[in-house]
């Protein structure tokens, strides 16, 4: 494949807003935290486990569970709080999934563990339930080939990155990120989607993601 093959349909680079709004929704117990998460919005969820990406991209790419740090430090609960910071974000395609894979932890803890079903926090250490609202806006930006993909990735913001990487496949269920589809299926380049696809994100700042993407496109450029 030659380095500057144009691809079939031009990557179109998108941006977002993103506002936190508060549901009214607050839990006391584990019951009532788990009750909710089964009947909150998506949003509710996707805001909850991604809110440390969102809000601080430049720092630690650990982004910290608010369930399980709630369980842990509010509630007391360790053991259970250390379960729900162990769930693997990235294996799941889907907020479905994310959700019910933290209702089943939730649940088999309540069962081994029933007397915690009667265990209250004090008045004003609730868990309270806040929505993700984002507003998705095209920029001007297109690549048609890798190396225009690499130069306009190297100026976006990281709004940009952060939608492309997390938003698009996780809250519009796909199995990749819009990176990786687009190199796939219009550059025709599976290995190289293959390698973008297969790299955590959860473990970078979104500054790091920005360059060790570009890393990778120019590896593959120079083998070309």
């Amino acid at each position: 494949m030659p380095e500057l093959v144009k691809a079939r349909e031009p990557f179109r680079f998108y941006t977002r807003l993103h506002l936190s709004e508060l549901t009214g929704l607050r839990a006391s117990t584990l019951s009532q935290l788990l009750d909710l998460i089964k009947d909150v919005p998506g949003s509710c969820i996707y805001h909850h486990t991604h809110r440390f990406l969102q809000q601080h991209q430049y720092l630690s790419p650990e982004p910290p569970n608010d369930f399980a740090y709630w369980v842990s430090e509010v509630l007391g609960e360790d053991e259970l709080g250390e379960k729900l910071a162990s769930i693997d974000t990235i294996q799941f395609s889907s907020i479905r999934e994310l959700r019910d894979r933290i209702s089943e932890v939730m649940e088999g803890y309540l069962k081994d563990n029933p007397s915690v079903r009667l265990k209250f926090v004090r008045e004003g250490e609730e868990f309270h339930f806040i929505k993700s609202v984002s507003f998705v806006l095209p920029s001007n930006q297109a690549a048609y080939d890798l190396k225009e993909f690499i130069e306009i990735l190297d100026k976006i913001t990281v709004d940009s990155i952060y939608f492309h990487i997390f938003e698009s496949r996780l809250r519009l269920g796909k199995k990749a990120n819009d990176f990786s589809n687009w190199i796939e299926i219009s550059v025709g380049d599976k290995e190289l989607a293959g390698k973008i696809a297969r790299m955590d994100p959860y473990t970078h700042t979104l500054e790091d993601l920005r360059k060790t993407i570009i890393g990778m496109i120019r590896n593959r450029l120079k083998g070309l």
